[in-house]
């Protein structure tokens, strides 16, 4: 188990391909799903200082306020509201350049101006969602899509026996 994560110094690109893996040794020997879990969300945090970083779980017709880094949340959000929910309805990432431009966004926080949101699956089945804030405008692109999306690909191979 990794105790100290090593972020490298450079583009967007090669901060997460140095990051993932280190998160991988982080959480692959551990079965608990939320100490994994809040581990992920710290390092991605850690790593890029973005204003939120958080997982939301499926329970029932909601997703529920799990492990993040931040100030406070929105603790329930129904199925197809705001970002988080129309990314588990539709079951793709969201990348939200402008959060102001967004219908129907619900405002956790005044200070969020740009969002992306990636489902999180279990042979193909929802179970959460990770869901990053940052206080800038266009902050996130298909960089942030592809590497968070191989994440989410990762945590669902890694998770397979703990989870649902």
């Amino acid at each position: 188990m990794a105790e100290s994560l090593k972020i490298v110094n450079g583009t967007k690109d090669e901060i997460y391909t140095s990051l993932i893996p280190q998160i991988k040794a982080l959480v692959e020997d551990e079965e608990d799903l939320i100490a994994n879990l809040s581990n992920m969300v710290a390092a991605l945090k850690h790593a890029f200082d973005f204003f939120w970083v958080g997982v939301y779980l499926v329970k029932g017709d909601n997703l529920v306020l799990g492990p993040f880094q931040g100030p406070i949340a929105c603790t329930r959000i129904r199925y197809g509201r705001g970002v988080c929910g129309t990314a588990w309805k539709e079951a793709r990432t969201l990348v939200v350049p402008d959060v102001d431009a967004f219908p129907g966004h619900i405002a956790c926080s005044s200070l969020s101006r740009s969002e992306i949101v990636v489902p999180l699956k279990k042979n193909g089945v929802i179970w959460g969602v990770l869901d990053i804030d940052s206080a800038e405008l266009n902050t996130f692109d298909e960089v942030d899509k592809k590497h968070l999306e191989h994440l989410a690909s990762l945590l669902e191979n890694l998770f397979l026996s703990i989870l649902l």
